[in-house]
């Protein structure tokens, strides 16, 4: 192991989480935005976080830290009692609804993951990131770490036992995001959701889940359209992103497939065929924010098809 680095610097993106009707099963990965962390690999055992550039407010403790947790949890099956030191460069902004803890649960997972030889393989490590998203949001989910992680679309069957899997998807798909200025918390908006749902709306929402996996397999953008709904979270949630539904309305008349919430909000994302038009999208939806005097920061991407990357070793 001795011409194994011993620090690393990873870059892990940000991500859309459920997709619209994928609700905790489904997430995709944006590219030119995301966490920088420099994970080290120390000889005294100890878990640590270093400097934290981007944010306040973050935890330091090693125990309610999200990097820490998840590497703890990684070591803990290795039975391995190295230690790690973890420095965090925040570009995802903590209650963006794009996936902030989990880029740096992701991040810190396959850095020290790297650092140790690669012991475990990437969907591997979705579990041990989840337990990072568990000390942030009160619940390990995995529609924001496993797309961190992997890259493109992940799509999770099962969570007892954990079963994550990537599909493909068209090449031109693009996606356009508002960030409006205003924080929703993960675990807030969990709250305000029903933990029962009609059967009508059970098997509409297990429709369009089937319908938008097989459009993206298939690069139907048809049926990709016709499948971005979702008819359980959206109308709960969208309660609490300032001028959304004018948004969305906006989103859909400038050419986007669909549009919908990016995991918990505020963040609003809309699927497009090519980056040109998602550049339109983007516009049109910010507009609608800048006539209610409403700030916003907006992100045009295509789908990143890397997940976490080393950025220099």
């Amino acid at each position: 192991m001795s011409n194994i680095s011993h620090r690393i610097k990873v870059f892990a993106p940000a991500t859309v989480a459920n997709v619209a009707c994928g609700f905790d099963i489904m997430g995709l990965a944006l590219e030119n935005i995301g966490d920088e962390l420099t994970v080290t690999k120390t000889d005294d055992g100890l878990l640590s976080i270093g400097e934290i550039v981007g944010a306040d407010n973050i935890p330091t403790a090693p125990e309610k830290n999200v990097c820490t947790v998840a590497i703890k949890a990684m070591m803990d099956e290795l039975d391995d009692a190295s230690g790690f030191r973890v420095d965090i460069n925040k570009n995802v902004a903590p209650g963006s609804g794009l996936g902030s803890s989990a880029s740096s649960a992701a991040g810190a997972v396959f850095g020290a993951n790297e650092l140790l030889g690669r012991p475990f393989t990437r969907q591997q490590l979705v579990k041990y990131a989840m337990e990072g998203e568990r000390v942030a949001s009160e619940k390990a989910h995995a529609d924001n770490v496993a797309p961190s992680l992997m890259g493109g679309f992940a799509v999770i069957r099962s969570y007892t036992p954990l079963d994550v899997f990537s599909i493909p998807y068209p090449e031109e798909l693009a996606v356009a995001v508002i960030y409006p200025s205003v924080e929703v918390k993960t675990a807030d908006a969990k709250k305000i959701l029903k933990t029962e749902v009609a059967l009508s709306a059970a098997i509409t929402q297990w429709g369009n889940v089937a319908g938008l996996t097989a459009g993206l397999i298939t690069k139907d953008f048809g049926l990709i359209e016709r499948s971005l709904q979702d008819v359980i979270v959206e109308p709960i949630r969208s309660i609490l992103i300032p001028c959304y539904d004018a948004m969305k309305e906006a989103a859909l008349s400038a050419g986007a497939l669909g549009c919908n919430i990016s995991g918990s909000g505020p963040s609003v994302f809309a699927l497009c065929k090519g980056e040109e038009r998602a550049a339109q999208v983007a516009k049109a939806m910010g507009e609608v924010l800048s006539q209610y005097n409403v700030g916003y920061g907006h992100y045009v991407s295509k789908v990143n098809k890397k997940g976490c990357e080393v950025l220099s070793a």
